[in-house]
């Protein structure tokens, strides 16, 4: 597996690389094996499979959840070496924003709501950086997991409107064997909010079911102790956000 640090040298894989088509894995690192599944499925259906771990500081909106995202670089990268990555871009910050972030994609609609509005600029980072990701490594297929609905949207938006020759890959949620969806902050929980975190799903699981209107789902996570940020329906979804003590988690059924 190659370890790429500096744009030039990926830009320079990229043009010397074989025949054949590349996956890619934008991650922010802290993996688990949602993030494997999606490195696996690239593998499966690419000659090669590429990866990057960056954590993203434009996207985050709080400087105290910057500095507390987990970070796990060596067990990241064994973790992709085994599960038969060929290349991992390890940029800094300032690899990615050689003008100091002032140039960026804004969307204008969709990026304001839900996640958008508990989350001030945070879409406005997050396209920005998947922008430059696809742009320096020019992959045939890129994969996103369903988790992060609202932003899977954005980005296959994104596509769209910059005739990107990418295609976005859509990925179902991979979750614990008690329903939570794998996410690298789940790690941050403590024992007794991690108990009590697999609620959320089931909680909007049985609201869809039984067709409760989204204020109900909302009164049923507090109920459960979830501090609720919003329970909305897009596009056939529901989707959800709340905060266990200091960790904010999002789901969608």
């Amino acid at each position: 597996m190659k370890v790429v640090e500096k744009a030039a040298d990926l830009v320079a894989e990229r043009r010397a690389r074989g025949p054949g088509a590349t996956g890619f894995v934008p991650t922010m690192g802290a993996l688990h094996d949602a993030h494997l599944s999606l490195l696996r499925r690239a593998k499966a259906e690419n000659e090669r499979a590429w990866a990057s771990i960056f954590v993203n500081p434009s996207q985050f909106n709080d400087a105290g959840d910057l500095a507390r995202y987990p970070r796990t670089l060596d067990a990241d990268l064994a973790l992709l070496r085994r599960a038969g990555c060929d290349l991992v871009f390890l940029p800094r910050a300032e690899e990615i924003y050689p003008d100091g972030y002032r140039y960026r994609v804004s969307e204008s609609e969709r990026s304001l709501e839900l996640e958008g509005a508990s989350r001030p600029g945070h879409f406005d980072g997050v396209l920005t950086v998947v922008l430059k990701l696809l742009l320096l490594a020019r992959p045939e297929r890129a994969y996103f997991g369903e988790k992060d609905f609202q932003q899977l949207q954005l980005v296959e938006g994104l596509a769209r409107a910059f005739f990107l020759d990418t295609e976005i890959v859509r990925c179902p949620t991979l979750r614990e064997p008690d329903g939570l969806a794998m996410s690298s902050r789940n790690r941050l929980l403590e024992p007794k909010h991690r108990a009590r975190a697999p609620a959320l799903h089931r909680i909007l699981a049985r609201s869809v079911a039984e067709r409760w209107p989204p204020g109900e789902a909302e009164a049923a996570l507090a109920r459960e102790g979830f501090e609720v940020d919003y329970v909305a329906d897009r596009d056939g979804r529901r989707l959800a956000a709340v905060r266990l003590g200091a960790v904010r988690l999002i789901d969608n059924v």
